[in-house]
C-alpha cells in the first residue's frame, strides 16, 4: 500500500479533445467574421442618414403661373423741395437769435441780429464816395457845355463873318467891272471870303469833336459814378445782412450758431425749408437700380399713408452700396408728414404676363442658376433640384427651368446642408 502512494501520478494524453477545441475556435471567429462584413454590408446599402429639419424653421412656397409684377424697395427720408441756406456775408458777430427752429418764418422774418461795426463804416464811406463822384459828375457837364457854348458861338461869329464877306465881295465884283474900284481890291476881297470859308469848316468840325470829347469824358465820369454806387450798394446790403432775413415763407430747421458767436463770411447760420413741398429720397440697393429709369411709379409708405409719386432723378454715383433715387410726391402728403420723416418706397419696374415665380430664396440672383430643395408632400423629403432664376422683383422671382405649377420649394438659407441632396421636414 505505501509504494503505490508514493509513485508519480501519470496523465493520460487525449488529442480528440485538443482537435475539438481547435475546431470550436474556428468556427467562432469565421461567425464574427461573417457577422460583422453583413453589418457592414447593410449599413452601406442604407447609405448617409437624411437629416431632419423643423418645417417651421424654413420658409416654403409654392410655384404660381401668372403676371409677376416687379418691383425694388428700399429705405429714404422726405426732405424739401426748396431749402435755403442763409449764410453770413461778411465776418460778424451773433449779438441775439430772434427766432428759434420749428417756428414758421415769412421772407422778411429777422431771425438773428449780428454786428460788424466795420460795415457801418464801410457803408457810411460808400455813401459819400457817390455823393462826391455825383457832385463831380454835375460839375463837369456845366464845365463842358460851357466849353461848348464857347465853341459854338466861335463858330457863329466864323459863320457871320463869312456871310459878310459874301456879300462885300459880290458888291465889290459889280463895281469892279464897272471899274469903280481897282480889279486887285476885289480879287483881295475873294481870298478874305476863301479863309473865311474854310474857317467856318474848320469851325464846324471843331464843334463835332468837342461834342465827342464831351460824351467821352461824361462817360468817364459815370462809370466812375456806377463803380461806386455798385460799391455802396454792396455796403448797403452787407449791411442789411446783419440782420438776417429768412427770404421765403417756411420753417426754420437749423440755426446752428449761439449768441457771443464769432462767424466768418460764407458761414451757414440758418436753413429755411417749405414744409408742404417734399420728395423722398430712396436709397436702392446697387444690384436692383439697374433697371430704374425717370417717370416709373413709386409707393411711399410714410407709415401713416401711402403717397403716390414718380422717380425724378438717379444718381449716377454708388454710395456705400446705393444708388439715390429722388421721388416726387403726387397728391396731398398724410398727416405727419415732414422733412427728414423716414419712408420706405416701393418701385414698378414693370409688369411680365403668364410667366412662372415663386418667393425670392436666400441668395437667388437674378438670370442665374440655384439648386433649390423641392419638396415631395407625400413623404416630407425634399430633394435638390436645378432651377434657372430669371427677372426678379422685391420678394417674388421667375422660374424659367427646373419647377412646375405646384411645386414646393424651400426659400430659406439652406448652406448647412450643402453636404446633403435631401432633408426631411417633420
Amino acid at each position: 500500500m505505501a509504494r503505490s502512494l508514493l509513485s508519480p501520478r501519470m496523465d493520460i494524453a487525449r488529442p480528440e479533445l485538443k482537435k475539438r477545441k481547435r475546431n470550436r475556435r474556428i468556427m467562432i471567429g469565421a461567425a464574427v467574421v461573417v457577422a460583422i462584413a453583413g453589418a457592414g454590408i447593410g449599413l452601406a446599402s442604407l447609405g448617409p442618414a437624411i437629416p431632419s429639419v423643423e418645417r417651421s424653421s424654413v420658409l416654403v412656397d409654392t410655384v404660381k403661373r401668372g403676371e409677376l409684377l416687379r418691383e425694388v424697395r428700399g429705405p429714404g427720408t422726405l426732405v424739401p423741395k426748396e431749402i435755403r441756406w442763409i449764410a453770413a456775408e461778411t465776418a460778424a458777430r451773433v449779438e441775439h437769435i430772434v427766432v428759434r427752429p420749428g417756428a414758421m418764418v415769412e421772407p422778411d422774418t429777422v431771425i438773428l441780429e449780428l454786428s460788424n461795426p466795420e460795415v457801418d463804416d464801410q457803408l457810411l464811406a460808400g455813401k459819400a464816395a457817390v455823393t462826391a463822384a455825383q457832385s463831380d459828375l454835375a460839375a463837369k457837364r456845366t464845365e463842358l457845355t460851357s466849353k461848348q457854348l464857347d465853341e459854338q458861338s466861335s463858330l457863329a461869329q466864323a459863320q457871320s463873318d463869312y456871310e459878310t464877306a459874301r456879300m462885300q465881295a459880290e458888291a465889290e465884283k459889280i463895281v469892279a467891272e464897272k471899274g469903280v474900284i481897282p480889279a486887285v481890291q476885289y480879287k483881295k476881297s475873294i481870298v478874305v471870303l476863301a479863309q473865311l470859308k474854310n474857317r467856318v469848316g474848320i469851325e464846324q468840325q471843331r464843334v463835332i469833336e468837342f461834342k465827342r470829347n464831351i460824351t467821352a469824358q461824361l462817360a468817364a465820369e459815370q462809370a466812375r459814378l456806377d463803380q461806386l454806387i455798385a460799391t455802396r450798394e454792396l455796403r448797403q446790403r452787407q449791411a442789411d445782412a446783419l440782420h438776417l432775413r429768412a427770404g421765403i415763407h417756411g420753417v426754420l430747421q437749423q440755426v446752428p450758431v449761439e449768441e457771443g458767436q464769432q462767424v466768418v463770411a460764407g458761414t451757414n447760420l440758418a436753413r429755411v425749408a417749405r414744409p408742404n413741398e417734399l420728395r423722398a429720397q430712396l436709397r436702392i440697393a446697387e444690384t436692383q437700380a439697374k433697371d430704374i429709369v425717370l417717370g416709373q411709379p413709386v409707393k411711399i409708405d410714410t407709415r401713416n399713408g401711402i403717397v403716390d409719386g414718380k422717380v425724378t432723378r438717379v444718381d449716377p454715383a454708388v454710395q456705400n452700396g446705393t444708388v439715390q433715387v429722388d421721388v416726387d410726391l403726387v397728391g396731398s402728403l398724410p398727416p405727419g408728414a415732414r422733412p427728414d420723416l423716414s419712408v420706405d418706397g416701393t418701385i414698378e419696374i414693370d409688369r411680365l404676363p403668364d410667366v412662372l415665380y415663386v418667393g425670392r430664396p436666400a441668395f437667388g440672383q437674378p438670370d442665374s442658376q440655384v439648386r433649390l430643395f423641392r419638396v415631395d408632400p407625400a413623404s416630407g423629403i425634399a430633394s435638390r433640384v436645378p432651377v434657372a432664376l430669371g427677372k426678379s422683383s422685391a420678394n417674388l422671382i421667375e422660374i424659367r427651368n427646373g419647377l412646375a405649377v405646384g411645386d414646393t420649394v424651400v426659400l430659406s438659407d439652406t448652406s448647412a446642408y450643402d453636404q446633403h441632396d435631401r432633408i426631411r421636414l417633420k
